[in-house]
C-alpha cells in the first residue's frame, strides 16, 4: 500500500513547503463531492496524527488518513503543465469512472 509522487511533483511540493515556511508533509485524501461521488483533497500537514499512514517519495513525506487509503492506494501524484494549465494529476489505478469535468471519480 502506498501513495507516491513523481520527481516533478515532489519538487513542486518541496517548493510550496519552503515558500509556506512550515509543514511536515503533504496530506492526500478524498471527500464526497461532484457528480461521480469522490473528489481528491490535497493540503499541507503541519502535524501527523498517530492514525495517519505515512509514505515517503523523493524526499517528501505523504500522509493519508485510514478512511481515504482504500480510494487512493497505489496512486501516483504527478505535476503537469498542458498549455496554460498546470497542476497536480492523480494517476489512480482504482478509478472506475470519472466525471467529464475531471472534478470527481468513483471506484
Amino acid at each position: 500500500m502506498a501513495v507516491t509522487l513523481t520527481e516533478k511533483a515532489a519538487s513542486h511540493v518541496q517548493g510550496f513547503l519552503a515558500k509556506r515556511g512550515k509543514g511536515v508533509a503533504l496530506r492526500v485524501g478524498v471527500r464526497t463531492s461532484g457528480c461521480s461521488g469522490m473528489a481528491y483533497k490535497l493540503e499541507f500537514a503541519d502535524s501527523v496524527t498517530p492514525e495517519d499512514l505515512q509514505f515517503e517519495s523523493h524526499g517528501v513525506k505523504v500522509v493519508v488518513d485510514p478512511k481515504s487509503l482504500p480510494y487512493v492506494d497505489g496512486t501516483e501524484l504527478d505535476y503537469t503543465r498542458e498549455g496554460l494549465n498546470e497542476g497536480f494529476r492523480f494517476n489512480n489505478p482504482n478509478v472506475k469512472d470519472a466525471c467529464g469535468c475531471g472534478e470527481s471519480f468513483n471506484v
